[in-house]
């Protein structure tokens, strides 16, 4: 195993970061990320001549190796200072002081290492914080904000994942956000939007986002100056237990169809994230549900009478931001009937001119949608002869 290879070298190998504080939350981390003593030239010569595959990604400057084994892909990074800091990227420096490795992380509860034996390095409290459920920057906020502006989402992120209460936040982390927001325009849209889209669907999102524009945040990462909180409020408790896309709980903020352009300029989203926004602000009052036994008649009707791609997904979508938990169910079990007469029936029966057959169908579908689609072939061809 490679952590063997590591001993026999007197290299030290620790899990880090995000792993570390998973495993002692209890859950499974998604990915094991390991830092080390040994630099990027060691590594390679070790694994190289134990025959282990390493697969070449570009983190081999900022130090980190990706070992391929049983199938699995291990990132492992040298300890390291970071010299200079742009607000964006760094350069680093190697080092074998593991508190130094530590400085330079985001978040308390991202700056622990776990041996493989168990033991926990924790230098900033981490273990105790993560404990608690408090949600800090290692060291001065400001300078950690400085180094990665992004790390701004990041503290929003964790605190919907890993916070109980909202609100409880250091006020001096809270001002050096506000001081530091401006940092966030130079930031790439791509790096915002996952971020963002991850704080959406986490807990305390409508605490989050409303401190979004409290603390100037809201205008640098394409949000609408004058978000609509009061909708905002009332869809956020409409999707409580319902599993929204990103798009659809930020919807909520957009006034017009100019909103979902401004974002898409700044942040990137794809075409179907866009075109669910675009569908949301112009459908979210008008489509509602019917008065009396059929409630989902209306929504039933827009998606046999489109023509757009997807439109069953942005229906659920729809029925979730208004809140319709037991329509979106029934939804779910619909499937959309198919239109029993063709035109090879009505020829049969004797119309024979095609500006006839499209008539005569077209009158045909408008009874069988009238009927809740449940007419079948007989009963409509014999309503032709009605006609």
């Amino acid at each position: 195993s490679f952590p063997e290879l590591f001993e026999k070298k007197n290299y030290e190998l620790r899990i880090a970061g995000g792993a570390v504080r998973d495993l002692l939350s209890g859950m499974t981390p998604q990915d094991i990320d390991f830092a080390t003593t040994a630099t990027p030239a060691e590594m390679k010569e070790m694994f190289t001549s134990a025959g282990v595959r390493l697969i070449n990604n570009k983190g081999e400057k900022h130090g980190t190796i990706t070992a391929r084994l049983h199938e699995q892909n291990f990132e492992i990074t040298t300890l390291r200072i970071d010299v200079v800091t742009d607000g964006r990227h760094a350069e680093v420096e190697f080092t074998t002081d593991w508190e130094k490795d530590a400085e330079r992380r985001d978040l308390t509860i991202n700056s622990m290492f776990l041996g493989l034996d168990g033991m926990l390095y924790d230098f900033f409290n981490g273990y105790e914080d993560l404990k608690n459920k408090k949600i800090r920057f290692v060291g001065k906020a400001s300078e950690r904000i400085q180094e990665d502006y992004l790390r701004i989402l990041r503290y929003f992120r964790f605190y919907g994942r890993i916070a109980e209460n909202p609100g409880d936040h250091e006020p001096s982390t809270l001002q050096a956000i506000k001081e530091n927001a401006k940092g966030l325009a130079g930031i790439s849209g791509e790096r915002i939007w996952v971020e963002l889209k991850k704080i959406l669907l986490g807990n305390h999102v409508n605490h989050l986002v409303r401190l979004m524009y409290e603390l100037d945040i809201a205008q640098y990462i394409g949000l609408p100056l004058d978000g609509n909180l009061e909708e905002f409020d009332r869809v956020t408790k409409n999707i409580q237990n319902l599993c929204p896309k990103p798009m659809t709980v930020l919807a909520s903020l957009f006034k017009v169809k100019d909103d979902i352009t401004n974002l898409d300029l700044r942040l990137k989203i794809s075409k179907e994230e866009k075109n669910l926004g675009f569908f949301l602000v112009k459908h979210r009052h008008e489509l509602t549900k019917a008065m009396g036994p059929e409630p989902l008649r209306p929504y039933q009707d827009f998606i046999m009478d489109s023509r757009e791609a997807n439109i069953n997904s942005k229906i659920c979508e729809l029925l979730t931001y208004q809140g319709e938990e037991h329509l979106l169910r029934e939804m779910q079990q619909w499937t959309v009937p198919s239109f029993p007469v063709s035109g090879h029936d009505l020829r049969k029966m004797g119309v024979s001119s095609g500006k006839e057959i499209g008539t005569a169908l077209q009158q045909l579908r408008d009874e069988w949608k009238k009927s809740g689609y449940h007419m079948d072939k007989e009963e409509l061809l014999s309503c032709l002869k009605k006609l």
